[in-house]
């Protein structure tokens, strides 16, 4: 398994929009994400040059029903 990377949270924003995730409402500096028909949602927070952590990140694909590998092709 590749290991997770260091992102900012724009750049996985990103990447989660290429999954088909769309904002559907800010709440601070955290951008709330849904994808029609799947169940979860993602709060990803959106700190300017800061890198979100391995472990929230880690969390935030697996309930996209993504794995690493797909997450970093769509990077």
């Amino acid at each position: 398994m590749p290991e997770i990377p260091r992102i900012t949270g724009k750049e996985a924003k990103r990447a989660f929009e290429k999954a088909g995730f769309a904002v559907v409402r800010v709440s601070g500096s955290h951008h709330i994400m849904k994808k029609a028909g799947h169940p979860n949602r993602l709060s990803i927070p959106i700190h300017a040059g800061q890198t979100i952590g391995k472990g929230l990140l880690n969390s935030q694909i697996e309930a996209a029903g993504l794995t690493v590998e797909k997450f970093l092709s769509l990077l």
